[in-house]
């Protein structure tokens, strides 16, 4: 019982860290320095008001100095990444593979948020997860893989993702952005080959899913750009949380 209870702790203070990130990292803000305020009155927020989700829930979703509205989000996405985590524990267990997937899975709720926000997939994210997916491919006897790819796995996720998307690119003239093909990359290199398909699969079953309903709605037009990164990330999230089963239950039905 303790376990899981620390690691829904955990997975709610990265999701609250996450939400400034989120905010400071576009506006070319420090996401130390200075510490959490209220965005509207920039009064500090207190320790005891900046518990993840119970503040939010105390304070009736409101700063307690100036009473303007919390948004919703924040509690909500503090709530997914504790909720995330739990997830990715019942299946990794509190191993060094749980970390490399936690730490992979935050990048991308950061990463899904700020495209969904700005329509920009930031380089401070993508490109050093790209090295730090490979590194931790790397087999350091006697510890075992902290991912279940292999080097020679990622390395080829990474290339593969990374010049699909870009032949997209040039094939579309502009219609993939290259946030979105860093951003594949960097996903195929933890993931590996198979990471990076499957992804891509979900992403663009989602993403026309989504576009079509839009569009239906009269909330999008048929040129308007629907940002690629969120439908990317949960791609990636669900072959981390269920990958391997899907993709034995497709091969099952199939041959």
């Amino acid at each position: 019982m303790f376990e899981p209870l620390a690691v829904c702790l955990f997975g709610l203070i990265i999701g609250s860290f996450c939400n400034v990130v989120v905010y400071r990292l576009p506006a070319g803000e420090s996401i130390v320095i200075p510490g959490s305020h209220c965005r509207a009155c920039s009064k500090p927020v207190r320790p005891r008001d900046n518990i993840p989700v119970l503040s939010y829930i105390l304070l009736g979703g409101r700063c307690r100095a100036c009473k303007e509205r919390i948004p919703l989000r924040y509690p909500c996405v503090e709530f997914a990444t504790g909720a995330l985590y739990v997830l990715l524990w019942l299946k990794q267990g509190l191993t060094p593979a749980f970390a490399a997937y936690a730490l992979l899975t935050s990048m991308l709720v950061v990463i899904a948020l700020i495209d969904l926000d700005h329509q920009i997939i930031p380089n401070y994210i993508t490109l050093p997860g790209m090295v730090v997916g490979l590194g931790l491919s790397v087999r350091i006897l006697p510890l075992p893989l902290l991912l279940g790819s292999s080097l020679l796995a990622s390395l080829t996720g990474l290339l593969a993702g990374g010049l699909l998307f870009y032949a997209v690119a040039l094939i579309s003239r502009g219609g993939m952005g290259g946030g979105d093909i860093k951003l594949i990359a960097m996903i195929g290199a933890f993931l590996g080959w198979q990471g990076a398909f499957f992804t891509i699969f979900v992403a663009a079953l989602t993403g026309s899913l989504v576009g079509i309903t839009l569009m239906l709605l009269g909330r999008r037009g048929r040129k308007d750009k629907i940002p690629f990164g969120p439908y990317l990330s949960l791609g990636a999230i669900v072959f981390t949380l269920m990958g391997d089963e899907l993709i034995a239950w497709y091969v099952a039905q199939t041959f």
